[in-house]
């Protein structure tokens, strides 16, 4: 399709937003099956159920230009989701798998943003006010889940994996003994006299 107006890429971007969403609807039970930490499995689990909403919101949009949503394969998604079940064939910790897990989603969830991002604003400079309000509800959804595992991550998964709670700790009990030196020997200092005065 030769892009010649700002209607056309706005169709062509749409087109590999259903083609993402399409993939990550087949992609998330694994996900979430993959997980361990109960409220990330539960968070891909909702977001399987709001993609398919997202997918139906997309048909919406395509049956009011006119368009079919099909005839494109969108390689950025694919190769996001690639990298994804490379990450849930991984051995070793639960936690830090988890939070790799994360990281992967997260980059799928950043492409999205700025995808849905880019197609809001052109549907809006395009005066196709209906489209825009779809696409912005679903830009939002995806901030949220993005958010979401964010929270999951900092608040959970990141601090319970080997290595991150122990290291910060041992880093500020360094920090407060050398503290406790430097104050010790400014007050020795103090008290010391400089000099003798007969």
């Amino acid at each position: 399709m030769a892009l010649d107006t700002m209607q056309d890429l706005l169709i062509e971007e749409l087109k590999d937003l259903y083609s993402a969403e399409t993939q990550l609807v087949k992609a998330l039970p694994k996900m979430a099956k993959g997980a361990t930490a109960p409220s990330l499995r539960k968070a891909f689990e909702d977001h399987l159920v709001q993609t398919q909403e997202q997918v139906s919101r997309l048909e919406e949009i395509f049956e009011t230009l006119g368009k079919s949503p099909k005839g494109k394969k969108c390689k950025g998604m694919e190769g996001l989701l690639e990298e994804a079940t490379g990450m849930l064939e991984e051995e070793g910790d639960e936690n830090v798998k988890d939070a790799g897990i994360i990281a992967s989603a997260q980059r799928v969830e950043h492409y999205e943003i700025a995808a849905y991002g880019s197609s809001l604003a052109f549907a809006t400079q395009l005066g196709h006010t209906e489209i825009a309000e779809l696409l912005e509800i679903t830009l939002n959804e995806e901030k949220e889940a993005d958010q979401l595992l964010s929270t999951i991550a900092e608040e959970e998964v990141n601090i319970a994996a080997p290595g991150m709670v122990a290291d910060a700790m041992g880093e500020d009990d360094d920090s407060a003994e050398g503290t406790k030196k430097k104050a010790a020997s400014s007050s020795a200092a103090k008290k010391s006299p400089t000099n003798n005065k007969k």
